[in-house]
């Protein structure tokens, strides 16, 4: 019988953390709905965590990087923060990943917001972002001890279907579609040393952090925080929260102005993570059919038995050239943007040509994807909001590794949707800036690629 590993990576592994909340009376509307421009109460802290991993202590890291924030609205924005850490690192830009979280309650992070109402407090909290993540991957990679960081997947009932279609409006709304099937899979990880220390965990999953909405003036990382808090309070160490592939994904109970809300869906996750640590072998151990036992049935035992974990860690950055739908230029819509007086019209217009300076003024985008491997684990970092068909099909495919794959990271372009959606009056359609079968080219490209970087590298001769 063949033995049942767990997706594991062996080396240097380092966590680190700091509390990156902003100053109360940040400008803060994330929502074209919202009548209020800043932020003066704070639910949970933000945070920002870094994990770095290495084979050796002469190879360069992994950094990956999670922060409770929103998303970018510029690239020169993003930039800004993750160009100096790849500066200050002196390191090789496909092996940083900044992955946002995508809480809807987080300040802004765009520079062009200097004039709002609370704006003046916006560079300096980016200033203060960028320098604070260079100093957590430095204590990463300080701290970092040799051990193993073992994967197993999970379930959660938390993340439902929001295209929800209304007969009375004869449109889709962003709501929640019971009858939609929803991917509930989660990704865990855990972290362990050589000598038993607890390091961290890893929670991989797609949903909407949407929990607080417009008219909460709360700055939250939403279910987030009660789920770190959850999982950290039962098995120690720290917990970082990547975004999965949830373009469609999104609690059920939403849009609230209570923070409980959000605690009760970051439980309800948290809850989820801990049956998935449960569940797995110890770390660095697999199982292995051993012997029978005659009884009323011949009985298999399985124990578990110490396991030969890779490592090495692999890194690439893989552009798919997308086409893009029919726009109007920047210029026209900075053109409408200064005849409406309407806020709410007003901010969707912003969103719209920030999506367009963004993919740029050509009828097709190179769409960045960072790719890597570390032992048996594959991640897949993507500058936008995929469906869930993309993690769905690579982890399908990919059958005997973990996949993580993570929206909102080092940038943002926009949503994919699949192709068959794009008949049919889906916000998501309606707001992306690309063509249909943006989202399949995207699939290939990356199942394409991880294959590559998968595979066993090809050892020199002596």
């Amino acid at each position: 019988m063949p033995d049942v590993r767990q997706p594991s990576f062996h080396g240097f592994i380092g966590i680190a953390r700091a509390e990156i909340t902003p100053p109360l009376g940040i400008y803060a509307r994330t929502w074209a709905a919202s009548e209020h421009d800043i932020a003066d109460e704070v639910h949970r802290p933000l945070t920002a965590t870094v994990l770095t991993l290495r084979s050796d202590r002469t190879e360069e890291p992994l950094i990956l990087v999670a922060l409770d924030l929103g998303w970018w609205r510029r690239k020169e924005d993003e930039w800004y923060v993750r160009g100096h850490l790849i500066e200050q690192l002196n390191i090789d830009p496909a092996r940083v990943i900044i992955a946002l979280s995508h809480t809807h309650a987080g300040p802004s992070i765009s520079l062009e917001d200097t004039d709002k109402p609370g704006g003046n407090l916006v560079r300096p909290y980016l200033q203060l972002l960028r320098d604070t993540l260079v100093d957590l991957a430095r204590e990463s990679n300080r701290s970092a001890k040799q051990g193993v960081l073992a994967w197993t997947y999970g379930r959660c009932r938390l993340a439902k279907c929001r295209d929800q279609f209304d007969p009375e409006l004869g449109t889709y709304v962003n709501g929640y579609e019971e009858r939609a099937p929803a991917d509930p899979v989660l990704l865990v990880g855990k972290a362990v040393s050589d000598d038993g220390e607890m390091i961290g965990t890893i929670v991989n999953y797609a949903c909407h952090p949407t929990s607080l909405g417009w008219q909460s003036r709360w700055i939250s990382p939403d279910y987030v925080g009660a789920m770190r808090e959850v999982v950290e309070n039962h098995v120690g160490g720290t917990c970082m929260f990547l975004q999965g592939a949830g373009g469609e994904m999104a609690p059920r109970d939403q849009y609230a102005n209570d923070p409980e809300i959000a605690d009760s869906n970051g439980r309800e996750l948290g809850y989820a993570v801990l049956s998935a640590l449960e569940s797995m072998v110890p770390v660095g151990q697999k199982s292995s059919y051993t012997s029978m036992v005659e009884s009323a049935a011949p009985i298999g035992i399985w124990e578990s038995v110490p396991d030969d974990v890779p490592t090495g860690t692999d890194a690439t950055i893989y552009t798919v050239e997308i086409p893009l739908r029919e726009m109007p230029s920047a210029e026209q819509l900075e053109f409408q943007m200064l005849a409406t007086e309407d806020r709410r019209q007003h901010e969707l217009l912003r969103n719209e040509r920030d999506t367009r300076l963004t993919v740029g003024p050509d009828a097709s985008v190179r769409l960045p994807m960072y790719l890597w491997s570390a032992g048996d684990i594959l991640f897949l970092g993507t500058p936008g909001e995929p469906y869930t068909l993309l993690q769905r099909h690579l982890r399908l495919h990919f059958i005997d590794r973990a996949v993580c794959v993570m929206n909102v990271a080092n940038g943002w372009y926009g949503y994919l949707p699949p192709r068959e959606l794009y008949d049919k009056s889906v916000p998501a359609v309606q707001q992306t800036p690309f063509a249909k079968g943006a989202l399949e080219f995207l699939i290939h490209g990356s199942l394409t690629q991880l294959e590559r970087l998968s595979k066993p590298k090809a050892q020199p001769k002596a």
